[in-house]
């Protein structure tokens, strides 16, 4: 229910996962099986995003039904108003692919986490001081987790998280960079694997991506 978690919980339960699921669905009526294919698969933050048909109505839906420790959150958010409708519905975290103040106000005044798009070392620290919660590194594709490892360094206060080109082979060369998570779309939410109704695709997917970010979490462990 809307107000059932707070911020900081949130976080921790982003930060504990380590992979947030972003879905992008043309047929609505899809989102519980995918949801529950991700769900048996260990990754329980999953972002419906805006271009969802009837997005606010099913993050409602899934912040009512689904298990308690399921984080639901929305993504694609671009206004403000947007952002308070998806809270009123029961989003637990805000994500927008670039970077809005008025969108981060309203999610801090009523307490839910917000991660804002953003691209270059001067738009991820305005956001980060601006009261970002986690950085969404916003197309991540042409960067590389390089970019993470060389920012780290001016730059270790920030929480960042990759969106786009996150894949199997480099989740866990994200997260070594420093990343807190990644977000990942159709690398784990399998769009033909959904069209063929073969969901147990997303299961499998999902668990592979849990087991490389805790492996490179443990090899960070070690090495540091």
């Amino acid at each position: 229910m809307p107000g059932a978690r707070g911020r900081q919980d949130v976080l921790c339960a982003i930060e504990a996962t380590g992979v947030v699921a972003v879905v992008r669905l043309a047929d609505a009526a899809q989102m519980r099986e995918v949801a529950e294919a991700l769900m048996a698969g260990g990754v329980r933050v999953i972002e419906v995003t805006m271009t969802v048909p009837r997005a606010v109505e099913l993050i409602g839906e899934l912040s009512r039904t689904l298990p308690s420790e399921v984080v639901i959150g929305a993504g694609t958010v671009l206004t403000a108003g947007v952002a308070q409708q998806v809270i009123a519905a029961g989003a637990q975290f805000v994500v927008s692919p670039v970077f809005r103040p008025a969108v981060v106000e309203a999610c801090h005044s009523r307490d839910v986490a917000v991660m804002p798009g953003c691209f270059t070392p001067t738009e991820i620290l305005t956001a980060w001081e601006a009261g970002a919660d986690v950085v969404k590194v916003f197309p991540a594709t042409s960067l590389g987790p390089a970019f993470f490892k060389d920012l780290r360094g001016p730059l270790p206060q920030v929480r960042m998280m990759p969106t786009g080109g996150v894949t199997r082979d480099n989740a866990g060369d994200w997260i070594r960079a420093g990343a807190v998570a990644v977000g990942v779309g159709t690398a784990l939410v399998d769009q033909q694997a959904i069209a063929s109704r073969q969901f147990h695709v997303i299961t499998d997917h999902a668990r592979h991506f849990i087991d490389t970010v805790q492996h490179a979490r443990g090899l960070t462990r070690v090495g540091a």
